[in-house]
Formats: structure tokens, sequence, C-alpha cells
């Protein structure tokens, strides 16, 4: 009995040796199979290398695809009391405002209202929010 227990010990041992020995091949595959889906890479960072890292590569989006991308939810539907675009009442005292009062809202958010900062588009720039703003403004002139 105990030569059957030193057996099947003895062939775990060399089994799992067996699984320890891969080649660089595998062990490269193993690592792709295992590494994060995507990296983070902080402006100024020259570790990263590529467009991000150099900073400014990317070309701006419009201010009518901001819109698209990030405030169409909410202003085009009214959704927690965002003025919709195009509707000249809702927009007028707004507009009296002046573009830098609109702008600063569009960027920071306006505290105890649904309008939080640059809408919830983290990933958009200041001159990107405003743009989207003032495609907002000028159609609803």
């Amino acid at each position: 009995m105990s030569r059957i227990v030193v057996s099947i010990v003895a062939l775990c041992a060399a089994m799992a040796a067996s699984a320890i020995d891969l080649s660089d091949a595998q062990r490269a595959a193993i690592a792709e199979r295992i590494k994060p889906m995507g990296e983070v890479c902080l402006q100024g960072d020259t570790t990263c290398g590529g467009a991000v890292a150099a900073g400014g590569a990317a070309m701006a989006r419009s201010g009518e695809e901001v819109y698209n991308a990030a405030c169409m939810a909410c202003h085009m539907t009214g959704a927690a009391g965002a003025p919709v675009v195009g509707d000249v009442v809702a927009w007028a005292e707004r507009i009296t405002k002046g573009d830098d009062v609109l702008h600063d809202h569009g960027i920071n958010g306006i505290p105890g209202t649904g309008m939080i900062a640059k809408g919830g588009c983290m990933s958009c720039s200041d001159e990107e929010v405003v743009a989207a703003v003032d495609y907002m403004v000028d159609s609803s002139r």
C-alpha cells in the first residue's frame, strides 16, 4: 500500500516539475493573456510613449461633436432641469448672463443643480466644453 502512495506522490511531483518547465514562447503567451486591458499614462510622463504622453497631439472635437457625445442626453430632453437646445425662452435669461458665466458653468458645473462639471465628460478639454456651450447657445438664440 505504501508503495502505491509513494508512486502516486512521485508521479505528481514529476508532473508538477514538467508544468514548471515552460518555453519562452509559452511564458510570453501567458503574459499576453493576463496583461491589463489598458494602461494609465499621466500627462508629462515620458515613459508611456505615444501621442498621449506628448500631450495635445489629438485634435479637439467640435462643439457639435461634444454636444452629441456628452450634452445631448440632458439638453435634448430637459433632464435634471437642463434647458433644451433650441428653446429660446429657456435660454434667454441664461444668455443674458454672458458667455464667460455660461462657459464657467459648463466647465465647473452649477452647485445645487443637475449641471455637473463638464456635464460629466471628464475626457473633454475645457476648450471642447466651451465649444459645446457656444454650439448650444448659438442653436438657442
